[in-house]
């Protein structure tokens, strides 16, 4: 050895080898574990709100079978009068709109309705009246299009 240069007396530098892939550190485990628990959350909030709001899917359906067969007779406004009750009762089970008749009944509709509810009064009236009239006096079409729109402003 050369004692002139004291950088001859050195080492080589040498790095330590790198962990590699597997197994992660810590840290990996436990931000894995937090996005498992998120996503498990999301989908159970996204299940239980799917399961909350079955019956305003089921009722739309139905009402799309009762447009189909939309008709100035009595039964009609009653089948749909019965519609709107039972989707009532599944939206506001502790008001019990089930044993709600006549001006009532015409009350609560237009109290839950979304939108001009003075609009809507007589078409409301109409439809209730007309469920037990021998001759219905509501317009169909208008029937209709304030049960869409009830049930379209009563998700949970």
């Amino acid at each position: 050895m050369n004692s002139q240069d004291p950088l001859s007396q050195l080492r080589d530098i040498h790095l330590p080898q790198t962990g590699g892939f597997w197994p992660p550190a810590p840290g990996w485990w436990i931000l894995a574990l937090i996005m498992l628990l998120a996503i498990t959350g999301i989908v159970w909030l996204i299940r239980r709100r799917q399961q909350k709001n079955r019956w305003l899917r089921l009722a739309k359906a139905e009402l799309a079978n009762l447009e189909r067969g939309a008709a100035r007779d009595p039964d009609w406004f009653s089948r749909l009068n019965s519609l709107l009750k039972r989707a009532a009762r599944q939206r506001y089970p502790d008001l019990h709109p089930e044993t709600l008749s006549g001006e009532a009944w015409v009350a609560f509709l237009l109290e839950k309705a979304p939108g001009d509810r003075v609009a809507s009064r007589p078409v409301v009236e109409a439809i209730v009246h007309s469920a037990w009239q021998p001759r219905a006096s509501a317009d169909p079409r208008q029937a209709m299009d304030f049960a869409w729109r009830w049930l379209g402003g009563q998700k949970c």
